[in-house]
């Protein structure tokens, strides 16, 4: 029984140590990640568009651009901050472009207004683009194109990157957890009406 036992373990660790790996192989890499960072308005508003695109890994509403670290909700919304309501985009580049995620902003935002956006007035509602580098330089390629496109200027700006913080828990994924008062809040504040006047 003992010489048995040693018999099937010497055959199992042999067959353990033929196990050989393939020239050339490498073990799957985690999907590469890629940040953007957009203020349309309402947070609430901006998640649903980004979730929706194949790539996108996550979206989270939060605060940037402000002079106060670790703003509040309620400090924001007061204006005195100096931060703007901005939704961070975790995306995959391998999958999906910063320039259609780019596009997929411009869609979702008013750019001719300078004092918000839709019934949201005031600076921390202003719609804007952080960025730097290759983003910073194609986020302001797109603007001007736009320009071009319009025959008019765009108040939307193009700012550099600046330090996000997350917006409190209740304020994420709000178009989803909150369906009804979303959808009543989005269609009061007549944000849909003014897009299709926009972008037809």
């Amino acid at each position: 029984m003992i010489k048995r036992r040693t018999l099937v373990k010497s055959l199992l660790a042999a067959a353990i140590l033929s196990v050989t790996v393939p020239v050339g192989y490498v073990p799957a890499a985690r999907a590469a990640e890629a940040t953007a960072v957009f203020a349309g308005g309402c947070f609430w508003c901006m998640e649903a568009p980004f979730d929706k695109i194949p790539g996108v890994i996550s979206t989270t509403s939060g605060y940037a651009g402000g002079r106060v670290a670790n703003p509040t909700y309620r400090q924001v919304s007061a204006g005195g901050t100096g931060h703007l309501e901005v939704v961070k985009v975790v995306y995959d580049p391998n999958r999906v472009s910063y320039e259609k995620l780019l596009d997929t902003f411009w869609h979702n935002v008013d750019p001719f207004d300078g004092g918000g956006q839709f019934c949201d007035r005031g600076s921390q509602y202003l719609s804007a683009i952080f960025a730097s580098g290759d983003q910073k330089r194609a986020a302001q390629a797109s603007k001007e194109a736009l320009e071009q496109k319009f025959g008019r200027s765009i108040a939307t700006q193009v700012r550099g990157a600046a330090t996000f913080y997350p917006a409190e828990d209740y304020h994420q994924n709000y178009y989803r957890t909150n369906a009804v008062k979303y959808r009543f809040y989005r269609s009061r504040c007549g944000r849909d009406a003014r897009l299709k006047a926009v972008w037809g």
